[in-house]
């Protein structure tokens, strides 16, 4: 008997109900300045991120400090080898990371944690990661988007005091949103908190809850039904993850990050105080996005550790692999791969470490470049790898163990390519990112013009708009016509005596960022309010800012490391260079705005599903097993067996 293939209580809601809840979960307003927001807009505002801005000297200490004894114990106690062939991290190696104090980075040192900066987190992410993946989630996952930061951000003070000390030592924590018919569109949450006195009765199934096998406290998204005294809404609960009624089902396994500790969970009339509630009901879909601001940026932080670890493996293969006579590395076709590892790996690491320092600083609002952090490193991340592989050819395809158990080095390579490919999903895939940063890039105009395009506004609220919108407009397109760089010596500080030419790039920049915004202009006043259905032009728009953000960083990044002599003919070299191969894809992208298939794609796609091409589909066999496509999991009593393991 076939099971339902999706909870019975999952809420039915239009496509615009969808849109309106997420809408209501972003943050509104921007306090703060943004450089990628103004990028968008057509403004190079360059003053926002030059000079490159600088940790303060006692963070610089205390994180080059912990990144000494981490590094020590990632070449003594981590065998990354042993994790991918036991698909477990040994408790062990977490207990000597609790022991560390890698649990309690980002907590302040008041509740027992080590207070390092949004750098020095990332970089010991970087570094952890490169041991092995699996372990770099695990710590991500509890600090980036578990308890710790939701608490930090909007959590009681009792709250604070009550929880932090035990995470920062010796409590893992997870988060809890996704469920099985549930993924990026949080409108139809089906889990269940029901008010019952001073607590709340949790009730559903959550899927894909990484730490949550071995978690020891959760952050839990779930559904207050509006009542008497009760506002209701998604809202985010702390959870102890040993209370009566949780169970933890199954234990998944994926292509990659075998050692990571996924799983699905079940509520089962799990009673949580009130006192565990974080921030107000209805507010824990904002909670989960602000705590994605800078949460984000962990995920391209292990990207750039896996950037330089590819930069070297092709290094020092491609010099002692011969073909025709000569290193392979002196062949074209493998130098261009190695020049985009370098060139990339230089950009990446660019454009995290000035997101995280404008983090540090909080004078930014950097909601914008972290997710095209997350959507350019985790993207860039994935070729990095499969380059590599190229570059080692058949033996990037072949295992480790089997590359060691016939005498030669056992280089994961095949191993990276697969533990990548999930940050292209993890915490926002790359096509929900293109919605979530094209939403904040045309935020300007829909806050001028949204109502002449909402068919539900009234003829009064669409004449408001249309007379707001003139104004604004009347400003705002004469400035997209000309500017700084169309000047030949704009920015000529980038372009120092003996070095090569960043500045020439800038003045790209500058350029391409009013062709983008006028681009967007056009796009708006052409479809109205079908733009929002209009995902791969916005797509490609928003692959355009991440090229010119990460050019931007590239180059800042570049003379910062020439003002302070530490390797700046080598950083603009690769600046330059990042900068060509970044141009050739930007000019690629702008073609495809407007000369693309994507009308051909949607009647293509309206055929598939009609079945009018099941005849293609004719001799093979198919070797998926039975089973619905979506399991069921309608709140109820646990039927498995609890395969929840603390490590104490």
């Amino acid at each position: 008997m076939t099971a339902p293939s999706a909870p019975k209580n999952t809420p039915k809601v239009t496509e615009r109900e969808a849109r309106q809840v997420a809408e209501a979960a972003r943050e509104q307003d921007w306090h703060k300045p943004s450089f990628a927001k103004e990028l968008f807009l057509g403004r190079f505002r360059l003053d926002l991120i030059h000079p490159h801005p600088l940790p303060a000297a006692d963070d610089v200490r205390r994180g080059e400090a912990f990144l000494a004894r981490l590094r020590d114990f990632c070449e003594t106690k981590i065998d990354g080898a042993l994790i991918e062939r036991e698909a477990k991290i040994p408790d062990e190696v977490i207990k000597g990371l609790k022991e560390l104090g890698a649990l309690g980075m980002k907590i302040d040192p008041k509740y027992g944690g080590l207070g390092l900066t949004q750098v020095y987190y990332n970089r010991a992410l970087s570094l952890v990661g490169s041991a092995n993946p699996a372990i770099g989630a695990l710590l991500s996952a509890h600090q980036s988007i578990g308890v710790p930061q939701p608490l930090k951000l909007f959590g009681s003070q009792e709250q604070k005091d009550t929880f932090l000390p035990r995470l920062a030592r010796t409590d893992i924590s997870a988060f809890l949103l996704t469920e099985p018919d549930v993924g990026s569109d949080p409108a139809r949450l089906a889990t269940s908190a029901v008010p019952d006195g001073p607590d709340y009765i949790l009730d559903g199934v959550k899927l894909w809850t990484t730490n949550g096998v071995v978690a020891d406290l959760l952050v839990v998204m779930a559904r207050v039904p509006k009542s008497v005294g009760h506002k209701g809404g998604i809202t985010a609960f702390v959870v102890e993850a040993d209370a009566p009624g949780i169970t933890v089902e199954h234990r998944n396994a994926f292509m990659g990050l075998r050692g990571i500790e996924n799983g699905v969970t079940r509520f089962h009339q799990v009673r949580v105080p009130a006192a565990n509630r974080i921030g107000p009901e209805g507010a824990g879909l904002k909670i989960a996005l602000t705590t994605l601001n800078t949460g984000r940026l962990s995920l391209p932080a292990m990207c750039v550790g896996a950037g330089k670890w590819c930069l070297k493996i092709a290094r020092e293969w491609s010099a002692v692999r011969e073909q025709w006579g000569r290193p392979v590395a002196r062949h074209e076709a493998v130098g261009a791969k190695i020049s985009f590892i370098a060139a990339t790996t230089f950009a990446l690491e660019a454009v995290v470490d000035l997101s995280s320092q404008m983090a540090d600083e909080n004078r930014n609002d950097i909601r914008i470049e972290a997710a095209l952090a997350k959507l350019y490193g985790s993207e860039m991340g994935c070729l990095m790898a499969d380059e590599l592989v190229q570059i080692r050819g058949g033996r990037g395809f072949e295992t480790a163990d089997s590359l060691a158990a016939r005498g030669e080095r056992a280089v994961p390579a095949e191993q990276l390519l697969r533990d990548l490919r999930i940050n292209r999903i993890f915490e926002g895939s790359t096509e929900i990112m293109h919605l979530l940063i094209a939403r904040e890039a045309v935020d300007a105009h829909l806050k001028v013009a949204g109502d002449l395009i909402d068919p539900d506004k009234p003829l009064s609220a669409k004449a408001k708009a249309g007379a707001n919108a003139a104004g604004f407009y009347a400003r705002w397109l004469p400035k997209l016509v000309a500017g700084p760089g169309q000047l030949p010596n704009t920015y000529n500080e980038f372009h120092p005596s003996g070095h090569a030419d960043l500045s020439s790039h800038l003045r790209y920049v500058e350029r391409a960022s009013r062709k983008l915004a006028r681009s967007t202009f056009y796009a708006m006043s052409r479809w109205q309010g079908r733009m929002e259905t209009k995902q791969g032009f916005l797509g490609r728009i928003v692959d355009i800012g991440a090229e010119l953000f990460a050019m931007s960083a590239a180059c800042v990044r570049a003379e910062h490391l020439r003002t302070t002599d530490d390797h700046g003919r080598e950083a603009y070299q690769l600046a330059d260079v990042f900068c060509r191969q970044s141009r050739i894809r930007i000019e690629e992208l702008f073609t495809r705005l407007w000369s693309n298939t994507d009308d051909l794609d949607r009647r293509v796609v309206d055929n598939v599903l009609s079945g009018a091409y099941t005849w293609l589909e004719e001799g093979v066999v198919d070797p998926s097993g039975e089973g619905p496509w979506i399991a069921d999991a309608t709140p109820g009593p646990a039927t498995k067996d609890n395969v929840h393991r603390p490590i104490r």
